[in-house]
């Protein structure tokens, strides 16, 4: 399988990256900055400098020739402001989207966030509220297109080490954590499980093995 991953060099994507070319899969990230492409071969897969919130539909979708699935993982990180939660949690999940299907890639994991479907939380500060926006605008565009979508709202994340247990489950879920790497794992399960597809997820810490989840809510 051959996976395109937008947001390249993030945290998720890099551990889902090695999780890929473990297993044998061609993971190819796409990142913005060229300084980090060296992180990305390190994590055994391919690197494509392409800049989401510069490029084009058709540009995208060149890039996307050939490939079995689209993972969106981009986005404006800590630190950014209201403007970018915009240009590249929304916007740039619906560029993903016009060129996964102008490429006839039909597979498409979105990364949201929970909390995404809902008025932020009320004092939560402008940033939140516009990231809470984008996320929800990106999940409405993807739901409304012909692709085998699944959008995937994790909790809040840590670094801590991959425990293999979680929760996953059609929202709500309570409010919780999850590693990181539990989210890669995950992702990585969903790839391989199209009967997903159509639906949106609510991923925290818990008790089910990561296969186990994943078939459960197929």
């Amino acid at each position: 399988m051959r996976v395109m991953i937008a947001g390249g060099h993030g945290k998720i994507a890099l551990l889902l990256e090695r999780l890929l070319a473990d297993r044998g899969d061609q993971a190819v990230g796409l990142v913005r900055n060229p300084a980090h492409v060296a992180d990305v071969h390190k994590a055994g897969a391919e690197a494509v400098v392409c800049g989401l919130e510069a490029a084009s539909a058709g540009d995208v979708a060149v890039l996307l020739a050939g490939a079995d699935a689209v993972v969106f993982a981009a986005g404006a990180g800590p630190g950014s402001g209201a403007p970018r939660k915009d240009t590249v949690d929304r916007a740039a999940s619906v560029l993903m989207a016009d060129a996964a299907e102008r490429a006839g890639v039909r597979r498409f994991v979105q990364i949201s966030s929970m909390g995404a479907g809902a008025p932020p939380r009320s004092g939560s500060g402008e940033v939140w509220a516009a990231y809470i926006a984008a996320k929800t605008a990106a999940e409405a565009d993807l739901r409304a297109r012909d692709l085998d979508w699944t959008i995937l709202r994790p909790g809040s994340l840590t670094d801590a080490p991959a425990t293999g247990r979680v929760q996953l489950a059609a929202p709500p879920v309570p409010a919780g954590a999850v590693p990181r790497a539990d989210v890669a794992a995950v992702i990585a399960a969903l790839l391989d499980e199209p009967d997903t597809r159509h639906q949106t997820l609510e991923l925290v810490g818990g008790d089910s093995p990561v296969a186990s989840a994943v078939r459960a809510t197929s």
